[in-house]
């Protein structure tokens, strides 16, 4: 079944702040496989200009991910997320995530088409500082897989 398209445009209330800390910066740099000083070290960020660490640039995507669920798991959409996966993400940056950051994410449904029998989502996440200071959008495609027609013979 098709997503409703009436849903492009919709944008879904802002989440709940989620406050950055170093630590978790740290463990997301090591779990991406990142070394640079800056997201551990707050001497070698401050060297570089920043108040703090500073996070990877795909840091975002833990609170964007988060964000899209009230998207994905909207009921009137129609999409059943067993069947979907990631198909891109793209980060427009202002400045950098850094540790002390208390984020919001505002998501919208920028687009929904269908290619070749599955659904394209188009999800956009605008993150803020606690003060309303843009600081980064995150653009998340997902692909719903089209059913199986035999798998149901």
């Amino acid at each position: 079944m098709a997503l409703d398209p009436s849903f492009i445009g919709r944008t879904y209330p802002p989440t709940e702040p989620y406050e950055v800390g170093r630590e978790k910066i740290r463990e997301f740099a090591v779990a991406v496989g990142d070394a640079n000083p800056a997201y551990t070290d707050p001497e070698a960020a401050k060297a570089l200009g920043h108040p703090d660490v500073i996070a990877p640039p795909t840091f975002p995507i833990l609170l964007s991910m988060r964000a899209s669920a009230q998207v994905v798991q909207d009921p009137e959409l129609g999409l059943d997320y067993s069947r979907v996966v990631h198909g891109d993400q793209k980060f427009s940056y202002t400045r950098p995530v850094r540790a002390g950051d208390r984020l919001t994410v505002s998501v919208t449904v920028d687009n929904i088409k269908s290619l070749a029998g599955n659904d394209v989502l188009t999800v956009r996440g605008e993150i803020a500082d606690e003060s309303g200071e843009h600081v980064v959008t995150s653009v998340m495609t997902l692909v719903a897989r089209a059913a199986d027609e035999k798998a149901g013979e």
